[in-house]
């Protein structure tokens, strides 16, 4: 590492030595050939300076532009590796329209800073601190004599900064009227201003024109625009915000940075949003605003139809009931629970079939009510409500009261088989049908089976039509009942299967009937009058009728007693 002093020359003649450390890092050479000639180099980021020169550069890569306003910037990165010096050739092409005004122009003087020779080489930027908003250097907008020398921009306030090598030389605010002319000292910093009559005289001017000793530069204003199609959106969906600047060099849009020049998006804001364009450039500033109308309310409907219907149980089989069908829809909404169903789609519908909360036995008078309630991420929301009446009833599995049916001796007769039926019996039977009948509605499926018998005395042959004729009596009386016939079926045995005399003295034992006195001491008449008999079996349960001989009924002697009775005392007594 080495030691130098560096001598440098200060405004009034003052002089200063500074040290200078100066690195043992390699050092190569850059050689640049441009066109235009007023075309600047930046390297790295940092104004070097304007025209064809040759500078020096540490070894490694080094990014140059070559920039000229009113042409196409060149970029281009460069590997200083010897030291040979490396040769860049750039020839700028013209880009741009022709800018027309309002205008007003910046003029720019170097001051005391003219003490430095080459301080009308320091690269100007216009609106911006990157080397985008470069319009020039300071020598070409220092004059107005014959051969101008002129920066032109549009009416406004302009943020100047004049940089070289990394170093801010002077930097400030300069407001510029419609054809005025604004000084600025940029040593001081003073600024004067005066009429500039020559900007209402100007046409449409290219945006770089020069000649010898002469440069205008004429900075285009920056124009803007957004807009969102469509402007009105419900939630969920998208619309596309398209934008474009014109002479930018930088683009902001609110809710999406960073964006190009010129672009479009797809969005979906989840509320009303305003989007903000905003582009800079060296001739100033545009913005453009557009704003998405984003429509949260959510609209639902719900309905339930039939909104009345009937239920009907017995025991634990539903006899009756009808299905309810719920409809619901809902506009604007991406999620949405109907209950007591649960999550559901936005629209749609289902069958339902309708169940009561009472459980007990009793009329059934209760309402079902069904909730919508729609909602999207945008926060809206509606809620629906839908009622169904639920009537009825919840009755107990109905009784069939099965008590086996008794005949007195040698009864019914052939001559007449509608005889032998006693009072007794047929209440008995009377009760039995109503029972069954309402089980009918509980299981269709249900039968009757009738088995007939007849006591041991007579013969086969006269005991088993005897039996037969009982179990059609007690079928003939139970159709009458409004039993269909086709749920009887019976079977007849004659003096066959007889209940043993140890079995009817356990029936008599338990029969809740006690028998009278005459019957305790008559044992036989008692077992006999137990065999003629017709048991009932309820199917398919194969519930069996009670077998209990009905002691305490008036006519139960008349079916006790031995002898066959006369037709007359059993015509009066059925």
């Amino acid at each position: 590492m080495k030691l130098f002093l560096r001598l440098v020359c200060l405004p009034f003649g003052a002089v200063l030595l500074l040290p200078t450390i100066v690195s043992s890092q390699q050092i190569g050479a850059l050689k640049m050939s441009v066109y235009p000639k007023e075309a600047y180099t930046f390297v790295d980021g940092k104004a070097i300076g304007p025209g064809n020169r040759k500078f020096n550069l540490p070894y490694g890569s080094h990014q140059v532009i070559v920039a000229n306003y009113g042409y196409k910037f060149y970029e281009k990165e460069v590997t200083i590796d010897s030291e040979r010096a490396a040769v860049l050739k750039v020839s700028l092409d013209p880009i741009g329209e022709e800018v027309s005004g309002p205008r007003g122009r910046i003029q720019l003087e170097l001051g005391e800073l003219s003490t430095f020779t080459d301080a009308g080489a320091d690269a100007v930027l216009l609106n911006g601190k990157t080397v985008n908003y470069f319009v020039g250097h300071v020598d070409e907008f220092n004059h107005n004599i014959h051969w101008h020398q002129e920066l032109i921009v549009p009416p406004g306030e302009h943020q100047v900064t004049i940089t070289r090598n990394g170093k801010e030389t002077w930097s400030g605010t300069i407001p510029v009227a419609a054809n005025q002319r604004v000084i600025v000292d940029v040593s001081t910093g003073k600024k004067k201003i005066k009429d500039w009559p020559r900007g209402t005289q100007l046409g449409a001017l290219h945006r770089f024109t020069a000649a010898t000793a002469s440069a205008t530069v004429a900075v285009a204003p920056v124009s803007g625009t957004i807009s969102a199609n469509p402007a009105k959106i419900d939630c969920g969906q998208a619309s596309v915000v398209k934008w474009a600047s014109k002479d930018a060099v930088d683009a902001d849009v609110s809710h999406m940075s960073p964006v190009p020049m010129v672009g479009e998006r797809s969005v979906s804001p989840k509320q009303t949003t305003t989007y903000d364009f905003t582009a800079k450039g060296p001739g100033g500033t545009a913005t453009s605003s557009t704003t998405l109308e984003v429509n949260p309310t959510v609209q639902a409907s719900l309905s339930a139809t039939p909104a009345e219907v009937r239920y009907r149980r017995i025991g634990d089989k539903t006899i009756d009931t009808s299905d309810v069908t719920v409809n619901w829809s809902a506009t604007n909404a991406d999620s949405a629970s109907l209950t007591p169903l649960g999550s559901v789609t936005p629209s749609g519908n289902k069958v339902v079939t309708i169940a009561p909360t009472q459980s007990t036995n009793g009329s059934l008078d209760e309402t079902v009510t069904y909730t919508f309630n729609a909602t999207n991420a945008c926060g809206g929301s509606e809620t629906k409500t839908a009622s169904v009446h639920i009537t009825g009833s919840i009755e107990p599995l109905p009784e069939v009261l099965l008590n086996s049916v008794f005949f007195p001796t040698d009864y019914p007769i052939e001559k007449d088989p509608s005889l032998g039926l006693l009072r007794s019996q047929q209440e008995s039977l009377t009760t039995l049908a109503a029972g069954f009948k309402k089980y009918l509605e509980y299981d269709p499926d249900a039968k009757l089976s009738l088995l007939a018998y007849a006591d041991e005395r007579g013969s086969d042959d006269h005991n088993q039509p005897l039996s037969e004729r009982r179990a059609e009596r007690v079928k003939e009386f139970l159709v009458s009942q409004g039993i269909p016939e086709g749920k009887i079926e019976s079977a007849s045995f004659g003096k066959e299967k007889p209940l043993d005399k140890g079995a009817v003295a356990d029936l008599q034992s338990q029969n809740p009937s006690q028998p009278p006195e005459a019957s305790v001491k008559n044992p036989r008449a008692t077992w006999l009058a137990y065999n003629r008999r017709v048991d009932v079996i309820l199917l398919p349960k194969n519930q069996e009728s009670l077998r209990y001989y009905p002691n305490g009924a008036p006519d139960s002697e008349i079916l006790r007693q031995l002898a066959k009775p006369t037709t007359t005392t059993v015509g009066q007594n059925q």
